[in-house]
């Protein structure tokens, strides 16, 4: 089998896939204490609290629940929470004084028949210390204050907690055992120290997919073909031919064509999403991560050792091979489905990112684009893609849908893998920092063409366009996450400042350089050409 002629329908086929898979821009939304006064009457943030519980001494799994707009404040740190006594209110929605002796315990309710200031007020009558709201639903609630409802005489904290925790607590309790809670909120930190590793990846990425062609250089190149599909005749020039059509040129329909589509399918995900789904994209993206492993391992490998790639196979349907790339592939094979086996444990985001930045990297490699007027339209266009499907499309449905999806909303606690994340490891809450595909391929598209265009015009570091263009994407990214920050956690629209510091900064240099009608109409053939016909 040859080779090239494999290799070009494979990544085309990669490139294919990542079409529709584009990246979401988005963050985990955050909780931020405030300095509320000990007794407010309706104007506490609403802020997530662990519910440690213990069963006859044993501890148990801690629970997630929310506070109320009104009460006391909870204490931030477990040791200076206070371990009460669970007891069920009777009747069970502390609606009416309770039969049950509250006092010095934490009163259990359900949600339901009254509002909560009245739950609250008759638990604290009661003399309990605390109350735990129990929801008729899965999801977590905000408890406010009803019109004219006197929340400032409510002196004990008020906790909500989902309907399957409330549901676990209860059948200890008719079963007769000994329930005791301890409530904390914990403070979730703004910035965790894993955004810098995130910012750290996307920039590595877009480098060093922008230098993949030093890495893999023509003359290795021509090598690992003739490694891998020997032939009699022209080994260079079949290869230069085979290598051309390995490469994805977009034009300017294709641009507005790809973000046209992109919608359409984020709609899709929206409107129907659920598990079955989720695991489509799982098992394109393992596709798409094994074929941009191999690529990205077998080069390396490739590069140290040249007569790596020699012994060859003669395989039936796959025809002659190497045995490299064959045991490169059954690694990566295995690494794939290791992952997507494993994918909910706690050390799966590593192997998600190994191939995430492999499948960027392949991908940067196969779709190119020509010059800064195909590169403005598709940037434009992703801008205002990014800007809508986050910012106003609560408008129309009620919610980011962007956000929504990110977030795998109806998708069976499974999530979307076309993401980079790096879990919090400072943050008591856990979660992730993550940066979707989108927000790496866009800006990585352009990188790349700057540092062809360089190369190919033979510009330094200091009147080139690749080192500008790296640094102000990385600016771009932090800009990224101190828009997270001042937004209090709320999911960024990425590309709104990776946009301007990439294509921006490209543009402007262009300007004071005199060069922009060059970059605008550039092709790189003709370019070629020029600098072939200088050098004879």
């Amino acid at each position: 089998m040859a080779f090239p002629s494999r290799r070009s329908c494979s990544l085309h086929t990669i490139f294919f896939c990542i079409f529709f898979l584009i990246g979401l821009s988005f963050a985990e939304e955050a909780s931020h204490d405030d300095d509320s006064p000990k007794f407010p009457a309706c104007d506490h943030p609403y802020n997530l609290v662990k519910v440690k519980n213990w069963v006859n001494g044993a501890g148990g799994e801690t629970l997630t629940g929310i506070t109320a707009r009104f009460g006391a404040l909870l204490p931030k740190e477990e040791r200076n929470g206070v371990r009460l006594t669970a007891i069920f209110s009777n009747p069970l929605n502390s609606c009416s004084p309770s039969s049950s002796n509250l006092s010095g315990s934490v009163a259990m309710a359900v949600r339901g028949d009254c509002d909560f200031t009245t739950k609250a007020k008759v638990a604290q009558s009661g003399g309990a210390a605390a109350l735990l709201v129990i929801n008729d639903k899965e999801e977590l609630a905000e408890m406010g204050c009803e019109k004219d409802s006197s929340a400032q005489d409510v002196s004990i904290p008020v906790v909500l907690i989902p309907k399957s925790g409330g549901e676990s607590l209860n059948r200890s309790v008719v079963d007769g055992q000994k329930v005791e809670l301890l409530f904390y909120a914990p403070v979730r930190p703004p910035m965790d120290l894993s955004v810098i590793f995130l910012w750290m990846m996307a920039v590595g990425t877009v480098v060093c997919a922008s230098l993949w062609s030093e890495i893999a250089a023509s003359e290795e190149a021509e090598e690992r073909y003739n490694e891998l599909s020997p032939k009699e005749t022209s080994n260079v020039s079949a290869f230069k031919d085979n290598a051309e059509k390995d490469f994805l040129d977009i034009d300017v329909k294709s641009a507005v064509v790809f973000v046209i589509t992109a919608s359409a399918f984020l709609l899709l995900l929206y409107f129907f999403m659920s598990s079955w789904f989720v695991w489509l994209l799982i098992v394109l993206f393992c596709i798409g991560g094994i074929e941009g492993m191999h690529n990205c391992i077998t080069t390396v490998i490739l590069r140290i050792c040249k007569n790596c790639g020699r012994k060859k196979l003669n395989l039936p349907l796959l025809g002659e091979t190497s045995l490299l790339s064959l045991i490169v592939l059954f690694c990566c094979v295995a690494f794939a489905i290791f992952w997507a086996i494993n994918r909910q444990a706690s050390y799966s985001w590593a192997g998600q990112d190994i191939l995430g930045i492999c499948l960027m990297i392949t991908v940067l490699q196969v779709a190119r684009l020509p010059n800064i007027k195909v590169a403005t339209v598709l940037l434009c266009c992703a801008f205002v893609y990014d800007i809508f499907w986050v910012f106003l499309s609560p408008i129309i449905f009620h919610q980011s849908v962007m956000i929504a999806v990110a977030r795998g909303d109806n998708s069976g606690g499974e999530t979307i893998p076309m993401l980079l994340r790096i879990p919090r490891f400072a943050d008591p809450w856990g979660g992730y920092d993550m940066i979707g595909f989108g927000d790496i391929l866009f800006p990585g598209l352009l990188v790349s063409f700057a540092f062809r265009y360089d190369k190919t015009n033979k510009k330094g570091i200091a009147n080139g366009y690749f080192i500008w263009l790296t640094v102000g994407y990385g600016v771009g990214l932090f800009l990224t996450y101190l828009g997270l920050y001042l937004m209090n956690g709320h999911g960024q629209p990425a590309l709104l400042y990776l946009v301007p510091c990439t294509l921006g900064t490209c543009v402007l240099l262009a300007l004071v350089r005199g060069e922009l009608k060059n970059l605008w109409n550039y092709s790189s053939e003709e370019a070629s050409s020029r600098v072939s016909s200088g050098d004879a």
